[in-house]
């Protein structure tokens, strides 16, 4: 290799290198981007009935602001609450589950096979269980500390999404067309193209997801109010949110309504555990291929493929934002490496022209002078 090539390849080594060590906040970006494109969707149909851009834009993160505090006031305050109900109540529970135990074990016969041993087992991790509950209050106690550090990151990040989520919304057709110019001239209109299919793709998601999350919120709300599970409000704006989340998010949804329902009796957590399993049944059966498969064309193995890689490299945000990057990352892989590079070598051998998409002249929205 000669030296320019070996050059090239050490810049693109510590060019990869940097862009790992600042993923977290290109992972950042991208939400910001996402955010952004949903918005603008909202604005440019407030443009349509003659609202100029400037008012569309700050009624539009009005509207976001105030989806966000609601849904903040409808959740939090009251599993603060119930958290602090579940906590008192979590010993009594391990004494009911002692009083029963031992009921159980004079019911039963001696002579019953394995009866000593399984009750012997039964008693020793209710003993165990007993006995961490001070501790696991204490190690919370001493982690307060820590968590508040956590908290105050993740607030850091939010605060930093919603700075470039407005940057990006003001103009972003300034910040499209740097984008553009990291490529090279002849191929800037092609890429222009690419990212307006991206733009398409991810609108057709978000309206497919906001679709979905809609339609599982009523449904957790109509289900949990007839169960007689409380929080029914709160519970019902997680299960919509945690749709966001394919595969993984519907059954997160699953712990706070099962937790609750809990304080008033086991059997409510039972039967909110077959309820959401059903509900799930419903989404992935008859919800996601009706609406879903008409806005994507994603296999469910590379969803939840991705889900876990993106998991495993770059955390919880990783994971909620697998699905998007995807959908970006399909369309750009199609659009360049098959369309513009692979396709064309079925072409006939003598001087085969160059892709059409390559052949296009730069488009305007470089700035530059053409002959």
């Amino acid at each position: 290799m000669s030296l320019g090539k070996w050059l090239g390849l050490v810049v693109l080594l510590v060019s990869l290198y940097v862009l790992w060590q600042i993923r977290q906040v290109l992972l950042l970006l991208f939400t910001a981007v996402v955010l952004a494109s949903a918005l603008n969707s909202l604005v440019l149909y407030l443009g349509k009935r003659g609202l100029k851009r400037s008012w569309a834009v700050a009624l539009s993160i009005a509207l976001l602001l105030g989806v966000t505090f609601l849904f903040c006031l409808l959740v939090i305050p009251p599993f603060i609450s119930e958290s602090q109900q579940f906590t008192e109540l979590v010993p009594q529970s391990v004494d009911r589950i002692e009083t029963w135990s031992n009921w159980l074990e004079s019911q039963v016969p001696d002579q019953a096979i394995l009866a000593p041993e399984v009750f012997n087992a039964i008693n020793t991790v209710i003993d165990n269980l007993a006995n961490e509950i001070p501790n696991v209050a204490s190690n919370a106690f001493r982690n307060f500390l820590a968590l508040f550090s956590s908290s105050l990151l993740v607030l850091l990040n939010i605060l930093l999404i919603f700075v470039l989520t407005i940057m990006l919304l003001v103009d972003p057709h300034k910040y499209r067309s740097m984008f553009i110019r990291l490529f090279p001239s002849f191929y800037r209109r092609r890429a222009d193209t690419i990212l307006t299919l991206c733009d398409t793709a991810l609108d057709s998601w978000i309206i497919g997801i906001l679709f979905n999350m809609t339609v599982i919120a009523i449904c957790s709300g109509i289900g949990l109010w007839i169960l007689g599970v409380k929080l029914v409000l709160a519970n019902a704006l997680i299960a919509g949110l945690m749709e966001a989340i394919p595969n993984i998010g519907p059954t997160l949804s699953l712990i706070p309504p099962m937790a609750v329902a809990l304080l008033d009796a086991p059997w409510k957590a039972l039967a909110v555990l077959i309820f959401y399993v059903l509900l799930q049944q419903l989404e992935q059966y008859i919800l996601v291929p009706a609406v879903m498969a008409k806005q994507l064309d994603l296999p469910p193995a590379v969803t939840l493929l991705s889900q876990i890689i993106f998991a495993l490299f770059f955390g919880f945000l990783g994971l909620l934002l697998a699905l998007p990057l995807v959908i970006v990352g399909q369309i750009w892989f199609k659009e360049v490496m098959i369309k513009d590079v692979l396709d064309p070598w079925n072409r006939p051998h003598k001087n085969p022209p160059p892709p059409q998409s390559l052949m296009d002249p730069p488009s305007p929205i470089e700035g530059e002078a053409t002959t």
